[in-house]
């Protein structure tokens, strides 16, 4: 029941993009398209569950066996961004459209606050490996949901008669301000 609750919570009641505003940079810029949305939200996905497994063996068989913990937020930073060098260089190879569509916010996953905050919060939740990788899953597929919720918005929204003064950005800011609005209703759940 506890994997179901960290799932549940993660996905919906306690969002990374939507209730605790991590990762709103890619969430913006990638999101004009549900394919492309799609796309990053599987290269986060890949990224975190992956990452949230190294940092782990990291973090209790390196670290704090040498005494090292200070140096957490480095190695997790080196982690990251060479599993995200992996994704880059795969992505390229297969789908080179994909690529060029995320363009430059694919290398900015390893500077995204989302992806660092939920390695560092595996630490602090003092989480075991199964649990780990379950939250980290959990939460990157919460941030691709609302990736593809916004971009399917986003998307209907250029077919609507949406006003000339709140066209592009603005428009695009009060929908993600309803979408996470409607988000906290999910927050009584967990």
């Amino acid at each position: 029941m506890e994997i179901f609750a960290i799932i549940i919570g993660s996905i919906f009641a306690n969002n990374v993009v939507l209730s605790q505003s991590l990762g709103i940079c890619p969430f913006l810029g990638v999101s004009n398209k549900v394919n492309t949305a799609a796309g990053m939200g599987a290269a986060v996905t890949f990224v975190m569950a992956i990452s949230s497994l190294v940092v782990y063996l990291l973090q209790y068989y390196v670290l704090v066996p040498l005494g090292i913990e200070y140096m957490q937020t480095i190695v997790f930073i080196l982690v990251i961004a060479a599993l995200v060098q992996m994704v880059e260089i795969v992505l390229k190879k297969i789908s080179p459209s994909l690529y060029q569509a995320l363009g430059i916010f694919l290398p900015l996953i390893t500077t995204n606050c989302a992806v660092l905050g939920v390695a560092l919060l595996l630490v602090q939740k003092e989480y075991n490996m199964l649990e780990s990788v379950v939250y980290a899953t959990s939460i990157a597929l919460g941030f691709a949901l609302a990736l593809v919720i916004m971009a399917g918005l986003r998307e209907r929204l250029e077919l609507t008669g949406v006003p000339k003064g709140v066209k592009g950005v603005p428009i695009a800011l009060i929908t993600a301000g309803i979408l996470a609005m409607a988000f906290m209703g999910f927050s009584g759940l967990v």
